[in-house]
């Protein structure tokens, strides 16, 4: 959550496999399996590029407003199935021959575009990137204790993607030779992995190609009424932050004031969509308590705690408390997974039966179906082991990639001395098997906790003299390097389960990063042109950049300058993270799945509530939903958020270009109190 990927959790089958009355071994031993070459096709790669474009932007959008992510996989191989059978059907009726549409191909366009908008995620454009610029700085303050002008470096197209091609390739060389243990040995289960396996396999049978038409339909259906929706609501989005939809008081003037309103936004109500229930309850639940309680209480104290005439963005107010108790619930939250995962991972490479009940392996049928499943099992495990990447050749990989970051990040952030990035190069295998074995038993892609401990530590040690820059740029390394290590071992996870060669797995996860090196800043830049990025009255505000800025500076400078009482509330709060996500882990499931997360929880702290009254409703949508007619909701709730999040995704783009152009809405739409 917050910068993190948000979790799918998985209760029971995404789609339901037809019955298989002749025997499913049978059936699919006359399956023919392409060669891995086959798998990876120039079509393929065209509908990489189209949705990797797509989703970069999705992901920016969501980067840039909220820091909340969820899960894309299902969607990109659901429109990666969508884009490649309109193409064939298209050349099949006007004569041409063309070549079948296989789950492997489909699993391959999966994995090209994940790994291409996943650097939209850990490239750090929504944080570490932007926290660097001088928007950030001035923000801070200029007179802001440990907040240096020579600690900033503004976007740049060119080292944006130099930075991006010597630190992204190192995450898929670092524990290649793993990917046996991960999904073999361990049977981690990977439960997005597992999903986008599961939808693809249905994909390409009878039943579920049928399914999968209905579904398409659905996602266009809600894109067109997305895009439709985001066109008319700019109309009277005006000049400024004050006017529109986006700025309605659905709740009232009162609650207005605190950022409770309901701003019609199709993206977070689809995210709602997406997201666990716990999730957004979660963040609902942090609105409440910091606008609806906390925020009003310290208010009523501005002259006493802080001078009352401090501007709203000025950290010595409240401002300050905002910032700082956000990032205690982040960090508060991050630590305690980190350490639950640590200890999971020693416990169980220690203990030898690695597959007993701790592990959530995939259990073997027995009595009338453990043979076939068994027989299936080893198909797999033959598919997946036939094409293999040598040791050799992931292990030189990863040291001359290391080698040419090693001399090439300090020309681009001169205080990142060439010694700090080797010794982050010979921790981070360490720290990538850890996050890649957490993701594969929570789903929970701890990235950006990883990222924000080398902030501290390289801040810390690089100190005053350039440490806020050295600190966020070993961020970046670091964020970098776990996150596409998980990414692979759960595409390793989906190629597994639907008879993909791992080698075209590895072949295409590489060929996506390439092409999100470049697509991901590209994409950012089309931002960066059109919109005041991070700025408090932008519609993009960047939240996370303020909050990374303040933590290198933390890293340096400690805690002196907060203002009254904000450091034991921040101690509080940090505490109170840890023994909820404690709390969670003790008691039994049934009320654990009632206790909010604190990560979730911790956003609306410094944005603001309207985007958890946005994702509430979305969670209120699919609950009633689910009450109606359970596998519909289960079908069709995935199509229609895809829907709703990529419409609005899309139309950023005309909204873009017209920001480029200076052309500005011709109406804009506000609300004042009636006067007596």
């Amino acid at each position: 959550m917050g910068t993190e990927k948000t979790r799918v959790e998985i209760s029971e089958p995404l789609l339901v496999e037809p019955e298989n009355h002749g025997g499913s071994v049978e059936s699919d031993d006359l399956e023919e399996i392409p060669d891995w070459k086959d798998q990876i096709t120039i079509r393929g790669l065209a509908v990489s590029a189209l949705l990797g474009t797509l989703f970069c932007i999705i992901t920016h959008k969501l980067n840039l407003t909220v820091g909340i992510i969820p899960s894309l996989n299902v969607a990109a191989g659901l429109l990666g199935f969508f884009f490649v059978k309109s193409w064939t059907g298209v050349l099949s009726k006007i004569g041409f021959s063309v070549v079948p549409f296989t789950k492997q191909e489909n699993t391959v366009i999966q994995t090209c575009v994940v790994a291409c908008y996943g650097l939209a995620f850990s490239g750090g454009f929504g944080s570490y990137i932007i926290a660097m610029d001088e928007r950030t700085y001035k923000l801070i303050g200029t007179d802001y204790p440990g907040n240096r002008a020579e600690d900033v470096i503004n976007p740049g197209l060119a080292w944006m993607i130099g930075f991006l091609f010597v630190v992204s390739f190192l995450g898929l060389f670092s524990l290649v030779p793993l990917r046996k243990v991960m999904v073999l040995d361990y049977k981690l289960t990977y439960p997005s992995g597992t999903a986008t396996a599961m939808l693809i396999n249905s994909f390409h049978t009878n039943t579920g190609a049928e399914l999968a038409g209905k579904q398409v339909h659905c996602l266009g259906k809600y894109l067109g009424i997305s895009f439709i929706w985001s066109c008319f609501k700019w109309f009277f989005s005006g000049v400024g932050d004050s006017c529109g939809f986006d700025n309605f008081p659905t709740l009232g003037l009162e609650l207005y004031k605190n950022t409770f309103y309901f701003d019609f936004s199709p993206t977070y109500v689809g995210c709602g969509l997406i997201c666990p229930h716990i999730v957004n309850c979660s963040v609902l639940l942090g609105a409440i308590i910091s606008w609806g309680f906390l925020w009003p209480f310290v208010t009523r104290h501005a002259g006493d705690w802080y001078p009352a005439d401090l501007g709203s963005n000025d950290f010595k107010g409240l401002y300050g408390y905002k910032v700082f108790i956000a990032i205690s619930l982040i960090l508060g939250d991050g630590l305690y997974n980190l350490i639950k995962i640590i200890y999971l991972t020693v416990k169980e490479i220690c203990n030898k039966s690695t597959t007993n009940n701790n592990l959530p392996v995939i259990k073997e049928a027995t009595d009338s179906e453990g043979y076939k499943l068994l027989a299936e099992e080893r198909r797999k495990d033959k598919v997946f082991l036939k094409d293999r990447i040598p040791t050799w050749f992931a292990a030189s990989g990863y040291v001359g990639l290391a080698a040419i970051s090693t001399a090439t990040m300090p020309m681009i952030f001169p205080p990142l001395k060439w010694y700090l990035v080797l010794g982050a190069y010979v921790v981070a295998p360490a720290l990538a098997f850890c996050n890649s074995y957490g993701t594969g038993l929570t789903d929970w892609n701890l990235s950006s906790t990883y990222g924000k401990l080398g902030l501290f530590l390289f801040a810390s040690l690089v100190g005053g003299n350039g440490g806020v820059i050295a600190g966020l740029a070993a961020c970046g390394v670091m964020m970098s390097i776990v996150s596409t290590a998980a990414d692979l071992m759960q595409d390793f996870k989906t190629g597994y389960l639907t008879l993909s060669s791992a080698k075209s797995m590895f072949v295409s996860q590489l060929v996506g990063t390439a092409m999100g090196c470049v697509i991901a800043p590209l994409t950012f830049w089309l931002f960066w042109s059109a919109f005041d990025i991070g700025l408090p009255d932008s519609p993009y505000k960047a939240p996370y950049a303020v909050i990374f800025r303040e933590m290198a500076i933390l890293g340096v400078e400690g805690f002196s300058e907060l203002p009254k009482h904000c450091l034991a509330m921040c101690c509080g709060f940090f505490v109170a993270a840890f023994l909820v996500n404690l709390l969670r882990d003790v008691v039994p499931k049934k009320i654990a799945q009632f206790i909010p997360i604190p990560m979730a929880m911790a956003v609306p702290f410094y944005i603001g509530a309207y985007f958890a009254i946005d994702m509430f409703v979305g969670t209120v949508i699919l609950f009633i939903w689910e009450r109606i007619n359970r596998k519909d909701a289960e079908d069709y709730a995935g199509a229609v958020a895809s829907g709703l999040i990529c419409g609005d995704g899309i139309w950023t783009i005309p909204s873009a270009v017209l920001s480029i152009f200076r052309i500005n809405p011709p109406i804009c739409m506000s609300f004042n109190p009636t006067v007596a």
